[in-house]
């Protein structure tokens, strides 16, 4: 009889061991990484400006004077809002990419910036700045003001943020959202991506590898992440209050038969 009892609680064990062993191995970011082993990095990953982008491009150089004119006044606006307010905040006024790709810029005209990054237009207005026998010393600097990125679904902090730079993984976007609940689905997390005017929508797993390969890895402008919820969460959110609360004594039942468990094993073992 001993015996018996003993087989029943020991194969109870096992199978609450192996659901736990289950729900960890879903949780845990990046699981078949290669340690202390190098390896490439997409050098040119990170996001090139496109049609209806804003940039901010400022000009410097030894003489103020003569720089001037390259860049466009500084305006007050208010904080969250893209328009021109007589709010005490101020920033450069910033140049709008249209449809075509160009920008008009002071003195040097209509300059096509499309597909290239941050670094490639500064050194083409610095080039022509030089060719034109305008400024020989110009600093151009070039930085994005409307890199936002949103990040839904089962995060904890849930938003749009705004990002600073031009080079953005989907983990540096987790990591903003405050990592990922108990319940979000790392192995099906959804990126939605519109560019060119189409909209693609990728699948990535957070758990696997092959991630660093995805072409959602490095994230673009107004890319939107959605962590889908659980199985458990979707059915806890179509249950009522009571149903709610007898999940949760169901749950501490279940503590409780595995803490009597293991004081069963241990007279039995003796």
């Amino acid at each position: 009889m001993k015996q018996k009892s003993f087989i029943i609680v020991l194969a109870a064990v096992l199978m609450m061991t192996a659901a736990s062993c289950r729900n960890v191995k879903n949780i845990a970011y990046i699981q078949n990484k290669t340690i202390d082993v190098p390896e490439k990095i997409d050098q040119k990953g990170g996001i090139v400006i496109e049609p209806k982008d804003m940039v901010s491009i400022i000009v410097s150089g030894r003489n103020p004077e003569l720089v001037a004119m390259f860049n466009l006044p500084v305006v007050s606006f208010q904080a969250g809002s893209d328009a021109v307010t007589s709010a005490s905040q101020q920033r450069l006024m910033p140049y709008t990419v249209d449809n075509e790709g160009f920008i008009d810029f002071p003195v040097l005209g209509k300059i096509q910036v499309v597909g290239l990054t941050r670094w490639q237009l500064a050194e083409l207005i610095k080039t022509r700045l030089a060719d034109g026998g305008y400024v020989n010393d110009a600093v151009v600097t070039v930085d994005f003001m409307n890199f936002k990125v949103s990040v839904l679904g089962e995060v904890q902090s849930p938003g749009t943020y705004t990002i600073q730079g031009d080079k953005f993984t989907i983990f540096q976007a987790i990591s903003q959202a405050r990592d990922l609940t108990i319940f979000g689905q790392r192995e099906n997390v959804t990126v939605i991506r519109e560019k060119e005017g189409e909209r693609v929508i990728y699948k990535v797993n957070l758990c696997d590898a092959s991630i660093f390969e995805s072409p959602a890895y490095y994230l673009q402008q107004n890319d939107i992440v959605y962590v889908e919820p659980s199985a458990i969460k979707a059915r806890q959110s179509t249950t009522d209050d009571k149903s709610l609360r007898m999940t949760s004594i169901v749950l501490s039942g279940g503590s409780l038969a595995a803490s009597i468990a293991s004081i069963v094993i241990s007279v039995l073992s003796r």
